[in-house]
């Protein structure tokens, strides 16, 4: 019970702090920074057959990317995107490869419990 009202009153003093002007002006200087980054990731899964990537880049209002999955179908997506003030989001998809459905039982052939 002591942990709780201890948190209930931490929790209280950081919500006063920014009511009150303890932020120091942080949000203005929020709103004039000069955002920019990179990241990219990555998953290669030989069980689940999951592949699929992503990389971005942003540097102020332009950002620049592309994503890639393996598709149900065997066909691989590519989607290069940018974004910036003037263009808005612009992506370009390819599909490469050809759709191809496994062989095996039809859907019609497989019992369906309600």
């Amino acid at each position: 019970m002591f942990k709780i009202i201890v948190l209930v009153a931490c929790l209280a003093v950081v919500a006063s702090a920014q009511y009150y002007g303890g932020d120091h002006g942080h949000h203005e200087d929020y709103h004039h920074s000069h955002p920019k980054y990179k990241f990219e990731y990555g998953v290669k899964d030989a069980h689940t057959k999951d592949h699929k990537s992503q990389w971005e880049h942003r540097d102020g209002d332009v950002v620049k990317g592309e994503y890639t999955l393996d598709e149900a179908d065997g066909t691989h997506r590519v989607v290069e995107y940018t974004s910036d003030h003037k263009s808005g989001f612009q992506p370009h998809v390819q599909r490469k490869g050809h759709a191809h459905h496994p062989h095996g039982e039809s859907w019609v052939k497989i019992d369906q419990h309600y």
